[in-house]
């Protein structure tokens, strides 16, 4: 199709006798039938659309293949459910002696089998202060714990589990109250696991001081972002983060203005590994760019757009990683040299096959004329080859910003399942929770034990 579009302007291009009305009206036509055709070609593999929404997905292979038997595949790890030394119960099974031949008999041993099985049960615990009366009829009762300040209350065990299921495991407020009340005979409220929500949030506010102040100190950083829906209008979360500390937020803005708002990237000196988001560029930090997007990219531009160059690219830059990572992470000074020398030399060739456009002929016609994705991608290649090979050199820095994407890429599965947060307080609590919980995960605590520290008022020791 590409070809065919390029071969019509070609013979427009050499037709003199069209009026500058019928041009101008065949080149918005051209420009259309263009992006329908680029829409329609895009996909996962040579964009940044995610899988979900690719219109004909193609499966795994090895799922489907008829050599492969049902289950786990060689080399899989899998688990198998072992007996425990000390189980909860022990029933005692006895020999029916009736129905045995007559004699003597004794015992010698047992066989063992063991059920795992789970008990959901609500526990009330009820404190009975003593009272104390003396000879004046004074009286005077016992403490309470400081936690317990009514006539009845949630515990910290609730408050977690409330928490665990509608903040990590996604589960709307209303499921989680029928979970309550199913399981638990608690007649617990949407209202109270909002509230449990709300505390959970101000309980935060120290552990994300802390989170900020570790992220300044790292020296290599990953940022995203992504819009999502609050109240019925789009916003936009952002998230900054490594292999240990992760902090999300929600902000109206995707540019600097929202990024300066946690105060971690205007004040940070490391590298920030990002996806070529411009705002990202005014930063005083160094940067190192995503090459996940330029593999997807170089594969549009070679099957949509026929450019030979973007395929010998994505054969260097995927020989470029292997070779870092058989030499460990980093490569030798002489050998990164000469994958610069090739990358210069590839992009240079691919000056002649994917010119700049030229400046419009055309009467009337102003501004600066449109450049294809390949042409823009092939600048981008150009202008930032230190920043795109930055990860031959360094251990720390990563081929991709995986990292980034990941950990932004549970807000999906949130939008699917509840569409949109009702309120900006609510997406507020949502982040600032899993920020922690995240982070907590990382450093593998998991959430049921973070959440149940943090109503104890504690942090994990990581943290502190």
């Amino acid at each position: 199709m590409a070809a065919t579009i390029k071969k019509i302007q070609q013979l427009l291009a050499e037709e003199t006798n069209l009026s500058p009305a019928l041009r101008s009206t065949l080149d918005v036509l051209i420009l259309v039938v263009q992006l329908l055709v680029n829409r329609l070609s895009l996909n996962s593999r040579n964009s940044s659309q995610p899988p979900s929404k690719d219109r004909f997905p193609t499966r795994d292979k090895t799922a489907t293949d008829p050599a492969n038997k049902p289950g786990g595949q060689t080399g899989h790890v899998g688990t198998t459910l072992k007996k425990i030394a000390d189980p909860d119960a022990i029933e005692v099974l006895h020999v029916d002696r009736r129905t045995l031949p007559p004699g003597d008999y004794q015992a010698i041993g047992y066989e063992s089998r063991q059920v795992v099985d789970i008990d959901i049960r609500r526990v009330v615990t009820e404190y009975r202060a003593e009272i104390l009366q003396d000879q004046h009829g004074q009286r005077y009762t016992a403490a309470f714990p400081a936690h317990v300040t009514k006539a009845v209350q949630y515990g910290n065990g609730v408050k977690a589990q409330a928490i665990y299921l509608s903040q990590y495991q996604l589960i709307p407020y209303q499921w989680v109250q029928e979970q309550f009340q199913d399981q638990l005979q608690l007649p617990i409220s949407a209202g109270s696991v909002f509230a449990f929500n709300q505390q959970a949030y101000a309980l935060l506010e120290p552990f994300e001081q802390t989170l900020i102040a570790k992220l300044l100190q790292s020296r290599v950083l990953h940022s995203d972002e992504t819009g999502i829906n609050i109240a019925g209008l789009t916003q936009w979360l952002h998230c900054v983060s490594n292999s240990q500390w992760t902090l999300y937020h929600a902000h109206a803005k995707r540019g600097k203005e929202a990024m300066v708002v946690k105060g971690v990237l205007p004040y940070f000196t490391g590298i920030l590994v990002h996806d070529h988001w411009k705002p990202y560029f005014q930063f005083p930090c160094q940067h190192a760019l995503c090459n996940a997007h330029h593999l997807r990219e170089l594969t549009f531009a070679h099957e949509q757009e026929q450019q030979a160059w973007a395929k010998a690219m994505i054969d260097l830059l995927l020989a470029m990683q292997q070779a870092v990572a058989a030499h460990g992470g980093v490569l030798p000074e002489a050998h990164a040299a000469a994958f610069h020398t090739q990358y210069q030399a590839l992009l240079q060739q691919a000056e002649s096959e994917c010119p700049p456009p030229k400046p419009s002929l055309i009467p009337g016609r102003r501004g600066r004329p449109k450049r294809s994705k390949s042409r823009n991608l092939l600048d981008r290649l150009l202008n930032y080859e230190t920043e795109t090979l930055r990860f031959l050199t360094d251990a720390e820095v990563p081929f991709t910003n995986n990292q980034g994407e990941n950990d932004i890429r549970m807000t999906k599965l949130q939008q699917k399942i509840s569409g949109c947060f009702r309120s900006q307080e609510g997406a507020d609590i949502f982040y600032r929770v899993r920020s922690y919980l995240s982070t907590c995960r990382k450093n593998q605590v998991s959430a049921t034990q973070a959440l149940t520290l943090l109503f104890e008022g504690k942090l994990p020791d990581f943290i502190l």
